[in-house]
């Protein structure tokens, strides 16, 4: 199973939202998480993870992980070449390593990162940015490239980011 993540952040309170589907070329969803949590972070540039990984940890409390399942969130797991995480990142090691996670975000990091991967859906000039632990990014970019969708971001996210804002 894939699990795919989004928070949304209102005034007083944050709405994670979970999408879990079958494979990459899943059409529809098998299920659908949402939890909403309070905001136990300000936002600080370079640490977004502090705002949204509880969030994320909260909502996988809900779900019973196996071992074959890999995790989406939007967002990075890698930020540079120096070692430096993403949100994707920190989940990998919140989750003892056990699960791959794999990043897929809509806009560009500045640091260079010999493991990310631009990837042009439909006829998008405008790339989605990929990495990933625990898996090959090279082995889950063509996976990304036909998930549903003839759009830049493949139709079960986009129904995930319009989730996280319900």
């Amino acid at each position: 199973m894939i699990y795919a993540f989004d928070t949304y952040y209102y005034e007083d309170y944050a709405n994670t939202a979970c999408i879990a589907f079958q494979d990459w070329s899943s059409e529809k969803e098998s299920e659908i998480f949402i939890e909403k949590t309070d905001i136990t972070s300000d936002y600080e540039s370079g640490t977004f993870y502090k705002r949204e990984l509880p969030c994320i940890l909260s909502l996988l409390k809900k779900i019973e992980l196996k071992e074959e399942d890999l995790i989406i969130v939007d967002g990075y797991v890698t930020l540079d070449n120096d070692g430096k995480m993403g949100l994707g990142g920190y989940l990998y090691e919140a989750l003892d390593q056990k699960y791959p996670i794999i990043g897929i975000a809509k806009n560009q990091f500045a640091s260079p990162d010999s493991q990310r991967r631009s990837i042009l859906r439909g006829e998008s000039k405008t790339p989605l940015f990929l990495t990933a632990k625990g898996a090959e990014v090279d082995e889950i970019l063509p996976k990304v490239e036909q998930m549903a969708g003839l759009y830049r971001i493949p139709n079960l996210l986009k129904k995930l980011d319009q989730l996280s804002r319900a």
